[in-house]
Parts: structure tokens; sequence; C-alpha cells
């Protein structure tokens, strides 16, 4: 069985720089749960077929793609519709997850899923890595990256789950506290580290 090591951290944490530092520079195999959710909903999937059953053609762009902005303000004009999408959705990701994972050819493989703490998903990983970042370092990175005002920024902060619960199912921490943070040698360290488990586990 390949290593699994859930990778995690909130909205403008440095997720995505680590993974592919772990992927460019010791060649880690990534299965990344927001992609896994845009495939489940590709053209000719049963997710798409069910989200249309559901909601009509409106919900379909020219193309015959998932018309997201129409489905987002669905959901979040309605609890009810998001708990549906969720129930839906949730166990094709978290199916289509698993079915990648035994494709992993690296030592160990990473599974980067944003909202691990929110949706209970630290179970799918054999350690948890949490990229740890300050609150309002957060706050100005999403401001800047994604040209929202403050409040946005805080708002979509505050609805994830808080650096207090995100620390408390780490095994592992990286700090991304400055802009420069030397990210690649804790990165190195870790990669040793989990290289040394699979050899113990073999």
């Amino acid at each position: 069985m390949t290593l699994v090591i859930g990778l995690t951290g909130g909205i403008a944490s440095g997720k995505t720089t680590v993974a592919n530092l772990f992927r460019d520079q010791f060649a880690i195999d990534i299965v990344d749960a927001d992609v896994v959710a845009r495939e489940v909903v590709e053209p000719n999937s049963e997710g798409l077929r069910e989200i249309t059953q559901r909601y009509g053609q409106k919900i379909l762009q020219q193309d015959g793609s998932l018309n997201r902005p129409a489905l987002r303000e669905i959901i979040f004009a309605n609890k009810e519709e998001k708990q549906w999408l969720d129930a839906l959705l949730h166990p094709m990701i978290r199916h289509e997850m698993k079915q990648q994972l035994k494709q992993v050819t690296s030592d160990y493989a990473l599974l980067v899923i944003p909202l691990m703490v929110e949706n209970n998903l630290q179970q799918l990983a054999d350690r948890v890595l949490v990229v740890d970042v300050e609150e309002e370092i957060q706050i100005e990175r999403t401001m800047n990256r994604d040209d929202v005002s403050r409040q946005q920024a805080q708002s979509i902060v505050q609805s994830q789950a808080s650096r207090e619960q995100r620390l408390a199912i780490a095994d592992d921490v990286i700090k991304n506290h400055t802009q420069n943070q030397q990210l690649l040698p804790q990165i190195t360290e870790l990669h040793k580290k989990y290289l040394e488990m699979c050899r113990a586990n073999l």
C-alpha cells in the first residue's frame, strides 16, 4: 500500500505551491480533490447527468459543460439544494480519489484536500500535512490574488475551519508565513522523513 500524505490548509495558505514543489523536486504523484471535483461533473459524466435531471438544461453552458455560476446561485440561495448536491458529489469525489490513489507510482502520494477538516476526510490519509499561515496573511493574499474586498476575504477565511482545528489534526506542519518563505528546505526534510516511513513499512 502506498503511503498517503493528506495535504491541507486554508485559502491562500500556499497548498498548491507546496504540492507542486513535492511534484517538481521529488516526482511525487498528486491527487487533488479540486481537480477530481471538476472531473466528476465533466460532460457525459454521471454527476452532470444527475445535476441536469434536477435543474434542467439551464444548468448547462452552450458547449454542454456545467454552468458553474448558475449552480452556485442555486445552492447559495437554498441550503437543501446544497445538501442534495453534496450528497450526490461527495461520494463520487471520494471514490474517484481512491481510484486515482491506486494508480500512484511514486514512493508515496500527496492527497490534496482543501476542505479536509470541514468534510472530515482526514481518514483517507495515513498522515496529515498542514500548510499553516496566520489569518491576517491569508486575508491579504486572498485580496491580492482574487481581487476581492477585505470583507469578502475575511468571510471566506471565517467560513473555513480555523487554524486551531487544522493544526489539531496535523501530523506535520509547513510554515508559510512570509512572502519568500523558504519552503523547499522544509519540504526536503519532510520528503526524507516520508521515504524513511515508506521503507520502514516494506
